[in-house]
């Protein structure tokens, strides 16, 4: 469950353009400009950072900076940052595990478990469903009634895990991240007081970038199935396994896509139609953080200025606006 947990908290990331990150253990991780550290409070009560130099292949890269790949791009570095951030919280939130002798084997499968169980919850499992109740004829309607049980199912997950007081920590330390972001955004001094007039929710967070990725993947999916399957091979009423086999491949190319609609949400968020698309994220968020105290709001700005690091300064006080936070 652990593990499970933690490929959670990476989902519902999203590296920044500017400022952005996601909670880890006991702690927050700030993505900046050209860096990006993570602040975890240890058993003892002391804030530990971890800061590291980044600069995405996006930017260094003209031919990565297109449309579409930046953002699958950008999700495969999420990840790795993601995974290596989860790992450090780990160590120092809980200093007992990591003195012991690691079981890589075990590791290995507990990941490929749950990387299954994923797949098995929000992939197999809604197209399985959708061909027994047969609404595979038209792969339009197969792919909207597979994309309604995988939002259904990933609704109540989300309220399942909410009730462990791992997770609960965990969302607690997610609504410091926005909380802090927003204070940040706001030009007002990085202080835990300054946080209680914002809200917990930010329309950028990752939780609307999984829930836009999911309405994305309706729309491409089935373009997709009818290029392939209806035109190419010629098979009406193809198996679920079959389109299963044809999407998982796919997704980081649903990610490229909504990665883009993201970025014009945040671009044209006084637009009624964008603000239509972003509010199911927010309502998700009511699920996925929780107001936090000061002591794990202090965590997040010591993320945030030891990311910016001697820079800050030159930040403090300034207006900015993040196009992507976790």
């Amino acid at each position: 469950m652990k593990t499970l947990i933690r490929l959670l908290t990476i989902v519902l990331s999203k590296s920044a353009i500017l400022v952005g990150g996601q909670a880890v253990i006991e702690g927050v991780m700030m993505r900046v400009p050209g860096a990006y550290a993570t602040a975890v409070r240890n058993p003892d009560g002391d804030i530990k950072v971890d800061r590291h130099e980044f600069v995405s292949k996006s930017e260094s890269n003209p031919l990565l900076k297109k449309p579409i790949i930046r953002g699958i791009v950008n999700l495969f570095e999420a990840m790795k940052i993601g995974f290596g951030t989860l790992q450090w919280s780990a160590d120092i939130a809980f200093p007992e595990e990591a003195n012991k002798e690691k079981n890589k084997i075990g590791e290995f499968f507990a990941t490929t478990f749950a990387i299954i169980f994923a797949i098995g919850l929000f992939m197999a499992g809604p197209y399985l469903l959708t061909e027994y109740f047969e609404f595979n004829e038209k792969s339009i309607v197969f792919n909207f009634i597979a994309g309604i049980f995988r939002i259904t199912f990933f609704i109540i997950y989300l309220l399942s895990i909410s009730l462990m007081k791992d997770v609960k920590r965990l969302f607690q330390y997610h609504g410091a991240e926005h909380k802090t972001i927003y204070v940040f955004e706001s030009g007002q001094k990085l202080l835990a007081k300054n946080t209680h007039n914002f809200p917990k929710e930010h329309p950028r967070c990752g939780t609307s970038f999984l829930f836009i990725i999911m309405l994305v993947a309706i729309i491409t999916f089935s373009m997709i199935d009818v290029v392939i399957f209806n035109m190419i091979l010629l098979i009406e009423k193809p198996q679920w396994w079959l389109r299963l086999l044809l999407h998982l491949p796919l997704i980081p190319l649903v990610a490229g896509f909504g990665y883009e609609v993201l970025k014009l949400t945040a671009k044209y968020r006084n637009n009624i139609l964008f603000r239509l698309i972003a509010k199911p994220g927010i309502w998700l968020q009511k699920i996925t953080t929780s107001e936090p105290d000061d002591e794990q709001v202090e965590v997040a700005i010591s993320a945030l200025t030891t990311a910016f690091g001697d820079d800050y300064k030159n930040h403090e006080g300034q207006k900015f606006v993040a196009e992507a936070i976790g």
